[in-house]
């Protein structure tokens, strides 16, 4: 086994009932790399995370964390931030985050000091007596933030961590992940927004019905894919788009559309159909997101509607 694998999954399978909830799964996490976990709701991707922190049993296949089995112990290792959010709302934000702090094995003095950083990181330093319960949603999530990172630990699994944030806490969520990484922790997340990921994750694994569809370095998997979209902005009619053949029109706005080439469908031939139909501004065949890779790989046909919008 790699010495820098922190977490490995192999065969990993689960079933509730009827349901197989994760088929044979498998990939590596490796250290100081931010490893995405992607795919629609319901793809088995929370089932996965809490088998790798050992809150539910697996079926089939082993989980090794640092080369050993998941365990009690392993649990130690991790800062883990659930999808259902589970703060005591009685309690006041410093007690809440001291308690947590000392429950993962921090003295109270370093607690402190470490509470007192993140929240005046936060901009959330008049919160310490603040009870959970007066807490907006987002407020709740920066706590929650808070008490997965406050004790320092190795390793970061967090479950849908922008869900509840606006745009300006999301980026500074990204932002503090980020450094996270850069000091050399392990960070392992999951969402099912993909364009949220495109500038964090070093490597990704896709999950659809439970299973692992494509997993790699995000950067080669791009590259792998090619430049096969079109970002093309322009003023005039766009109905010349709907005539287009061998394209998938990904996203559209006004006078704005991303298409996808097929069939070897030749570039040069939109941009000539499009100057002959309005005024082009913006020309650019690029990689495609996350989002046209996940459908190009499973199929449209297999996800959830409102995911593939």
């Amino acid at each position: 086994m790699n010495k820098k694998t922190t977490i490995e999954v192999q065969n990993l399978s689960k079933t509730f009932g009827q349901t197989k909830a994760v088929q044979n799964v498998s990939f590596k996490v490796e250290k100081g790399r931010i490893f995405g976990l992607l795919g629609p709701n319901g793809a088995g991707k929370t089932t996965t995370i809490r088998m790798i922190n050992y809150i539910i049993t697996i079926d089939e296949g082993t989980i090794l964390i640092n080369d050993q089995p998941v365990s009690p112990k392993t649990q130690k290792l991790i800062g883990y931030m659930p999808e259902e959010r589970g703060l005591y709302k009685k309690m006041k934000v410093g007690e809440q985050l001291m308690y947590l702090a000392q429950l993962k094995g921090l003295n109270a003095k370093d607690a402190e000091t470490n509470i007192r950083y993140w929240l005046n990181r936060f901009k959330a330093a008049d919160w310490h007596l603040k009870s959970v319960g007066e807490l907006s949603k987002g407020m709740s999530q920066k706590i929650q933030f808070i008490a997965t990172i406050v004790h320092d630990p190795d390793i970061y699994i967090f479950d849908e961590p922008f869900s509840g944030l606006d745009p300006i806490n999301s980026e500074l969520l990204k932002e503090i992940i980020i450094e996270l990484r850069d000091k050399g922790k392990t960070i392992l997340f999951s969402t099912h927004r993909m364009e949220q990921v495109e500038q964090m994750c070093d490597d990704i694994c896709l999950f659809n019905n439970g299973k692992v569809v494509l997993t790699g370095n995000l950067r080669k998997i791009k590259k792998d894919f090619g430049k096969n979209t079109i970002l093309l902005e322009y003023d005039g009619d766009g109905s010349f788009i709907d005539d287009l053949d061998d394209v998938r029109i990904n996203n559209r706005s006004t006078n704005f559309a991303e298409i996808r080439l097929l069939n070897d469908q030749d570039p040069q031939a939109i941009l000539k159909t499009a100057i002959e139909h309005a005024k082009i501004h913006k020309f650019e065949l690029v990689e495609p997101s996350l989002n046209e890779i996940f459908i190009s790989t499973v199929g449209e046909d297999n996800i959830k509607t409102e995911e593939a919008a």
